[in-house]
């Protein structure tokens, strides 16, 4: 077998359709993620950013501005919330002060997604004032 051929062999398809081929766009990733308590919601929670967000426990890498697609589960709530959000920021695997590496993401702004901040904002109470260190901002 010739060089040329061993090159077409490995290459992927893309790769040989030519110079317009367009990778097609990756799907975002799902994830659920699971409150069973309030101090966990807590936590996460990033009141912060105006539409609210969360951070998300993971080893997966992530872009910023990266779609990510939460189902959301609430303490003592049997209902799951669709969340289509943004990665907002970033925390590497050697993130400095033994923090968890993940992402926190940006809910969107959008009227669904308004009243489950206000739910979690309900939940967490007089809680979300707190100075308790969170893995958040």
């Amino acid at each position: 077998m010739n060089d040329r051929a061993a090159a077409r062999i490995g290459a992927p398809a893309a790769a040989t359709a030519g110079t317009n081929a367009v990778a097609a766009p990756a799907r975002p990733s799902v994830i659920q993620l699971v409150f069973r308590e309030k101090g966990a919601l807590y936590a996460a929670y990033i009141p912060l950013l105006t539409d609210g967000g969360l951070f998300v426990p993971t080893a997966r890498e992530y872009r910023l501005g990266e779609d990510i697609y939460l189902l959301l589960s609430l303490p003592d709530d049997p209902q799951r919330y669709p969340v289509a959000g943004k990665v907002a920021w970033l925390t590497p695997s050697n993130a400095s002060g033994g923090r968890t590496q993940g992402v926190g993401v940006r809910f969107p702004a959008d009227e669904k997604t308004r009243g489950l901040k206000l739910k979690i904002e309900e939940l967490l109470g007089t809680m979300i004032s707190s100075a308790k260190p969170t893995q958040t901002l």
